[in-house]
């Protein structure tokens, strides 16, 4: 299994957060708790770029894609606030656990936060299986998201994370 990849140091302090942060936001009822939001969205095939997103407050994360193959898939993206505002998160994911289209590119981007943890997933926890991770050279970690590497991306996507420190005022 990959080791999480994370922008900045402090990775793996940050990537615990995260993780805690993310089992919050994962088994909150979707839409229902002030700090986190799920809307589901449909993943088109035919090679044309499409982009969806949601804010939260200052916040907001846009996915976009281009995949191939097969019908329409239904997928979810949730976006989160820790209580103390210092973390948001954005997560997209296919509920069924593995995507049956060809994606060709992806790229989630936060806005109003800096990216410290991300990861990409080729297969979700489903049906009692864990996660797949993508390999470290099929996709990149920045300061505002995470896509793609070009030639190294084998086309399989699931499921992504993100965790991102907002920008707030000292006392």
């Amino acid at each position: 299994m990959a080791a999480p990849i994370a922008v900045g140091e402090g990775w793996l302090r940050d990537g615990l957060l995260a993780f805690f942060f993310l089992l919050h936001v994962f088994y909150s009822a979707a839409g229902t708790e002030e700090g986190a939001r799920t809307a589901e969205f449909d993943v088109r095939p035919g090679g044309m770029v499409h982009s969806f997103s949601r804010s939260l407050g200052d916040y907001a994360c846009t996915f976009t894609y281009a995949a191939q193959g097969g019908t329409n898939e239904q997928w979810q993206m949730s976006v989160g606030v820790s209580e103390d505002n210092l973390l948001f998160s954005c997560s997209v994911w296919r509920p069924q656990g593995k995507s049956y289209l060809f994606f060709t590119q992806f790229k989630a981007e936060v806005k109003g936060a800096k990216v410290e943890y991300g990861m990409a997933f080729s297969a979700a926890a489903a049906g009692g299986q864990s996660d797949v991770p993508l390999k470290e050279e099929e996709f990149h970690v920045t300061e505002t998201g995470v896509s793609h590497k070009e030639g190294k991306f084998r086309s399989e996507l699931s499921r992504l994370v993100i965790v991102a420190k907002t920008a707030h005022d000292e006392l």
